[in-house]
C-alpha cells in the first residue's frame, strides 16, 4: 500500500487514530486522547504566531526511509512550502517536525522518528509529552531550546 492509496481509501477516512505507513507498506495506527489534540493545536497556534515568516501544517505526512510518517505539527519556510504544498506527502521534510506523544508511543519509537525526520531534511525535531513539556533536538542532539524558534516555551500552559 502507498500513502496515496491510503489517502484515497474511503474506509480509512474517519478513524479516530493517527495513521502512518511503515517501510513494508503496512498501516500503523496510534490511538490518541483529547490532550494529544489540545497540545497539537497549542503548538500549531504558537508556531504560527512566533514564526509568521513560514507556514504550519497539522498532521503533516513526510516521506522517510521507513515510508510515510505523520508529524502532528510541522513548520516550513516559504521555500519548502512551495515544494510540498501540493504533494500528498512531503518529499522534503519540514524544517520543524513535532510529535505529541500518544499513550502507545515508546521512547525507542520517538528516537527512530527523530532520526527519520532529520535524515529526510528536518532541521529540528520536537517532542511534547502528556504534561505539555517539550524537548527539542537537532542533528547534534538535545537542545536547551529551539534554535529556529528560541522564544517557544519549554512547557505549554493548560
Amino acid at each position: 500500500m502507498t500513502w496515496l492509496d491510503l489517502c484515497n481509501d474511503q474506509r480509512l477516512q474517519d478513524l479516530p487514530f493517527k495513521i502512518e505507513l511503515n517501510r513494508f507498506g503496512k498501516i500503523e495506527m496510534s490511538p490518541t486522547r483529547n490532550w494529544h489534540g489540545f497540545f497539537a493545536a497549542k503548538i500549531n497556534q504558537l508556531l504560527g504566531e512566533l514564526m509568521a515568516n513560514g507556514e504550519t501544517i497539522v498532521e503533516c505526512a513526510v516521506e522517510t526511509e521507513d515510508s510515510t510518517k505523520v508529524a502532528d505539527v510541522a513548520w516550513v519556510t516559504p521555500e519548502t512550502f512551495a515544494i510540498v504544498k501540493d504533494e500528498f506527502s512531503c518529499s522534503v521534510a519540514p524544517e520543524i517536525c513535532v510529535e505529541v506523544l500518544s499513550p502507545s508511543n515508546q521512547t525507542a519509537e520517538m528516537e527512530f522518528k527523530k532520526q527519520l525526520y532529520l535524515q529526510a531534511g528536518a532541521k529540528e525535531f520536537w517532542v511534547c509529552d502528556e504534561k505539555g513539556r517539550l524537548q527539542f533536538f537537532n542533528a547534534s542532539g538535545k537542545l536547551p531550546q529551539s534554535v529556529l524558534c528560541p522564544q517557544f516555551p519549554g512547557v505549554l500552559e493548560v
